[in-house]
């Protein structure tokens, strides 16, 4: 895989460690901003709708820019943000900082996928979706456990300024390991943003959308709500949280890079075999929180096959929309983050009900049999016809 792509990956850790690393510190930024826990929580909302929104607007708006501007613009930009997010004592100026770095994190990823598609043969989008990825699913492993260690050690704002900092070789690798040329510079002739839009009309793509989305959703739907099983229904300390939190984002990492070797020639065979095994996953999980050893393995395990399975629909994404080759990361993008947003919502109304603290984990097995549902009658289209 060529550097590059790597340098890409850099800025993505930066920005998916942002993105997870709220949900230890709202505690302490709703203290020092005056307000409740409940309005620090709509930060996470915040972020999550300006990725959904943002991804397709802003790649619309930089598609005719270099690929190095767009990418150095928006990395820049999500800098920017948090260094005032840092410095601000005005939770509606924070609100807004999150909207941006929101944003400017939904048009890099756009971009980023997109470009990440072009640095390799045609046939090794999936290895090098991975390796983009890869960034987010270090991020659970280190970036939001550090992170919320130095909040702990010194305080919210001093994780703000952390991830502002680690912007500042992503941008200069990206200025120097990224060519110049726009994508239209480089496939002239290639179609008008009506075109591109009008691949979402395709039923293949819509369909891969759909179902990335439901198993993202079903993904943080769990993810979001690990805390609390760890210290009430497993009975473990609070310091036991980040290492379940490590061993899922260890697990998210193993798939996705077994997923990414396999899911651009052999991507049928990825999703009947993921796809049952993680139906079975979350219920088992469910079932067996209270056993701490049991819990263990099975977070890692349902790390690894959630984005084993997720990383390979969001690769046929990326193939179907070929077509459109300016807005197909933001397709991406949008699916990825429809359900990001859905899931804990979906996940939260559980809580109040008799299933208590495992409920999320019932809403996660849920949402991937309805993914399935959806997928088994309609196996033999998924991935017919892939453009390549």
């Amino acid at each position: 895989m060529p550097l590059p792509l790597y340098l890409l990956a850099m800025a993505v850790f930066a920005m998916g460690t942002s993105e997870f690393m709220l949900a230890g510190l709202l505690p302490d930024i709703a203290s020092d901003l005056d307000v409740t826990v409940g309005t620090a929580g709509v930060l996470t909302s915040a972020f999550a709708l300006g990725m959904i929104v943002g991804a397709p607007l802003v790649a619309a708006l930089a598609r005719n820019w270099s690929r190095r501007f767009s990418l150095l613009g928006f990395i820049v930009t999500f800098e920017a943000a948090h260094a005032v997010g840092a410095v601000t004592t005005s939770f509606p100026v924070l609100f807004a900082t999150r909207v941006v770095a929101a944003l400017a994190n939904a048009g890099f990823l756009a971009v980023a996928l997109t470009v990440s598609a072009t640095l390799v043969s045609p046939a090794k989008k999936g290895r090098a979706l991975a390796v983009l990825l890869s960034g987010t699913t270090v991020a659970t492993i280190a970036g939001v456990p550090g992170g919320s260690v130095l909040g702990a050690w010194l305080g919210w704002r001093a994780t703000f300024w952390a991830v502002a900092a680690l912007c500042v070789p992503a941008a200069l690798g990206i200025l120097k390991g990224i060519p110049a040329g726009g994508v239209k510079e480089e496939a002239t002739g290639g179609p008008a943003l009506r075109g591109e839009l009008a691949e979402l009309a395709k039923p293949r793509l819509i369909l891969v959308m759909l179902l990335g989305a439901l198993v993202n959703a079903a993904t943080f739907a769990g993810f979001t709500f690990l805390a609390p099983v760890v210290t009430d229904t497993a009975g473990l300390s609070e310091l036991w949280i980040s290492v379940v939190l490590v061993l899922f984002g260890v697990g998210s990492f193993a798939g996705v890079t077994v997923a990414g070797r396999l899911s651009d020639q052999h991507p049928g065979p990825v999703i009947a075999v993921t796809g049952p095994l993680l139906l079975i996953g979350w219920p088992a999980l469910a079932v067996l929180a209270d056993e701490p050893v049991a819990l263990l393995a099975l977070v890692f395990v349902q790390g690894a096959l959630s984005f084993a399975l997720g990383s390979t629909l969001i690769t046929q994404v990326l193939y179907e929309a070929a077509g459109a080759p300016t807005m197909a990361g933001s397709y991406a993008t949008a699916a990825l983050n429809v359900g990001a947003a859905a899931g804990p919502l979906i996940a939260a109304t559980t809580l109040s009900t008799a299933l208590g603290h495992v409920g999320p984990l019932w809403s996660s097995g849920l949402l991937v049999a309805v993914a399935l549902l959806i997928a088994f009658p309609l196996r033999t289209v998924i991935v017919a016809g892939r453009t390549t």
